[in-house]
């Protein structure tokens, strides 16, 4: 069974394999994938749950000439091993390894860097265009799930689909679920149409009894197609997307390897936009995975050690919206990960799930906040930011009293570049009645929302980081204050959220050199506490500032901004660019951001 997966070095192996040998060979990529990934962590059931598909896909479609676009990602391990890369899964997710998403730099068989939801019908659309425009051929192939395939990105393309003569191939991978069950109408449409077993009677035995009448000329042909369209149109709803120009192929069994191929050749061979439904099971071939997907859709080779931020999150909401009935809570489809779960369940009627949908999910949350409730919108850091927009026009402009959570901002590491969430700070405090803290601990998260809740008015965020924060100790929250944690005569080193941690770290470290560092937790980036800044700087002379934040528009910018001509100010933050993925501490060394560079930092600045 090795020896039948080592032989697949390139898709161009699989040409001549017949179905037993396919059959057998994904076997051979199942049992790697339960053998390899919970080593190196990453996701899990996802990948489980499209090893016939994607064995199908190669088998029909001939990469990179044919442009394969996978939609998120993560599901894309499978693709990887059969693209010459199984001896490189060791490195999975690690630093300078292999990577748990498609990424161009890293092979010809990857045509588009995907890392977030419902990206992939609009650029294969865009390839398929291109394709045209230059007279060159292959097929522009987009694989989504059926949970990606509802958000606004994929409808916008499906529509410019009905509007345009390029051909793509959609190939919705149904499994019922996002990283939690699927929800929404879109859901329930998909279910009418998995159920629906009446049309493909009505099809079967319509197509035999047409062969079977001899053809009477043309009138006749064309009335006998006719009649055909119009028991399809009156028997499934899958005719909404032959409205959008797509013909739909499907449900088909997404783990018959025949019937994949079958049904994938016959949307290479027509000429015009396909949409090819695939019903598959995620974590097949791994019983704990099958009975519990959203359990298994990642797995990490180590767990996180005590109460993570998430977890301390969903606890404090909850006793928030014990005290208070307006309190309501708001998800874009991942209310486990977001620490939601309790709050769901004691609170089911005051928690929405928007789907994959954070723009709506803002706008949503803004109506709430209008009509007199509290909305706690929990999201991802580098998924809000796909709601920009919506905070701009919709929640900020009206100052409507939206509280957002916002979880894995700063590094989140395994995950890369599109997942790394260093981006908020910059495009949150720009927005005019937006308010911005990052707490340094769990006890100030907790303090934190209980006063954007309780007692603030207009849009608020809280940003806070994977995992735990550590406790140390420090005054109470105070709206707009900045926190002196440590006096010192030397330097100001002004840090914020999970930097703050380091920074002591790093006043250690200059203690024992005869150093005194200040250290402040500058824990409010907007409004930003001037006075005790200021104060500082005039004590001590030279600021040094680090957030885990890009450069540009970031906490250090604003406070050199403010300390303009009082002392000289040094900025740690990440540079222009995209941060890799790799271990969380070994990114921050990478771009000298823990404790003994910034030591190091502030001793060159000293000595300058």
């Amino acid at each position: 069974m090795d020896n039948l997966l080592s032989s697949v070095q390139s898709p161009s192996d699989l040409k001549t394999m017949d179905v037993p040998t396919m059959e057998k060979l994904c076997a051979c990529i199942r049992a790697f994938l339960i053998e390899n990934v919970p080593k190196t962590g990453g996701h899990f059931a996802s990948n489980l749950g499209v090893v016939e598909l994607t064995v199908a896909l190669h088998r029909v479609f001939s990469v990179p000439e044919d442009k394969i676009i996978w939609d998120v990602g993560h599901q894309s391990y499978v693709h990887k091993i059969l693209t010459g890369r199984q001896d490189k899964f060791p490195t999975l997710r690690q630093f300078g390894g292999l990577s748990g998403f498609p990424k161009k730099a890293e092979s010809i068989y990857d045509c588009f860097d995907t890392g977030h939801s419902s990206t992939s019908i609009s650029a294969a659309l865009g390839f398929a265009a291109a394709r045209d425009l230059k007279g060159e051929k292959g097929e522009a192939i987009a694989v989504i799930g059926d949970a990606a395939f509802s958000g606004g990105l994929s409808m916008e393309a499906l529509n410019h689909i009905a509007h345009c003569h390029h051909k793509v191939i959609v190939i919705l991978n149904d499994n019922q679920m996002s990283i939690g069950k699927a929800i929404g109408g879109f859901s329930q449409y998909l279910n009418k149409i998995r159920t629906r077993s009446a049309y493909y009677t009505v099809k079967r035995e319509t197509n035999e009894l047409l062969h079977r009448i001899p053809v009477l000329g043309k009138p006749s042909a064309m009335a006998l197609k006719k009649l055909s369209r119009l028991l399809r149109y009156c028997v499934t709803p899958g005719v909404v997307f032959e409205k959008l120009g797509c013909r739909y192929l499907g449900p088909v069994d997404g783990h018959n390897i025949r019937q994949l191929c079958d049904t994938l050749s016959e949307a290479k061979r027509l000429d015009t936009s396909v949409l090819v439904h695939v019903m598959t099971k995620k974590g097949k071939g791994y019983a704990p995975s099958e009975e519990a997907p959203s359990r298994y859709h990642a797995v990490s080779p180590k767990k996180t050690e005590g109460e993570t931020c998430s977890a301390r999150f969903g606890k404090t909401l909850v006793t928030l919206a014990d005290e208070n009935p307006s309190v309501v809570a708001i998800s874009p489809s991942m209310p486990d990960a977001s620490g939601l779960s309790e709050f769901v369940k004691k609170y089911p009627h005051r928690f929405f799930d928007t789907g994959i949908a954070e723009a709506h999910a803002a706008t949503f949350s803004a109506g709430l906040a209008e009509g007199g409730m509290t909305p706690v919108l929990a999201v991802y850091s580098s998924f809000l930011q796909r709601a920009y927009d919506s905070l701009v026009h919709d929640v900020a402009l009206g100052k409507r009293h939206v509280v957002l959570a916002v979880d894995r901002a700063g590094i989140v590491g395994s995950d890369g570049e599109t997942h790394q969430g260093i981006f908020d700070i910059s495009y949150l405090s720009h927005i005019p009645n937006m308010c911005v803290l990052a707490p340094a601990d769990m006890d100030s998260l907790s303090e934190m929302l209980g006063y954007t809740i309780k007692e603030h008015a207009g849009p608020i965020a809280v940003r806070y980081p994977r995992g735990a924060l550590p406790s140390f100790s420090r005054p109470s929250f105070t709206f707009g204050k900045a926190a002196v944690l440590r006096e010192g005569a030397h330097i100001t080193v002004a840090a914020l959220g999970r930097m703050v941690h380091t920074a002591l770290a790093a006043a250690d470290i200059l203690l024992e050199k005869g150093i005194r560092a200040e250290v402040i937790d500058i824990r409010s980036v907007k409004p930003l506490d001037v006075e005790t800044l200021v104060s500082s700087a005039k004590k001590t002379g030279q600021v040094l500032t680090i957030e885990d934040n890009v450069l540009s528009g970031g906490a250090g910018e604003k406070i050199a901004a403010a300390l303009s001509g009082i002392c000289p100010i040094t900025i740690k933050a990440f540079p222009d660019t995209f941060v890799t993925h790799g271990n969380v501490d070994e990114l921050f060394a990478l771009y000298k951001m823990d404790a003994k560079s910034l030591a190091a930092e502030a001793e060159r600045i000293l000595k300058a």
